[in-house]
């Protein structure tokens, strides 16, 4: 019991993270990434144990990837937002996440609303 309390609170400390460092993002991208980071958490909350632990290191690796670009340790540490994925990185995924990165794609690429008229 005391481990399934402790992986919660784990989940939720990357979830409030993740949210907290979308925040230093562009607006539009905060936005968009704010609302995928919780359609996936939200998703995921009652997978097994595996896809959790797969789920957990994948969306940890993002928080230090986006905190590393946005320069958290200091402005000279700050890098170009984004990260090319390579071929090999694409072949392992499952074709819902093609889909969905497709969407996610297609969200990002979208002109801004003109909210002038």
């Amino acid at each position: 019991m005391a481990s399934i309390i402790n992986h919660s609170r784990s989940v939720k400390k990357l979830y409030k993270t993740i949210l907290k460092l979308n925040r230093g993002l562009p607006p539009e991208l905060c936005m968009l990434g704010n609302e995928y980071v919780r359609d996936e958490f939200k998703k995921h909350k009652k997978c097994n144990p595996e896809e959790a632990n797969i789920f957990i290191d994948e969306w940890t690796v993002y928080a230090i990837t986006v905190a590393e670009q946005l320069g958290l340790r200091g402005p000279k540490t700050a890098r170009k937002l984004g990260m090319n994925l390579q071929d090999e990185d694409l072949d392992q995924f499952r074709y819902e996440q093609i889909q969905q990165l497709y969407n996610l794609k297609i969200a990002a690429t979208k002109p801004p609303i003109n909210d002038n008229h």
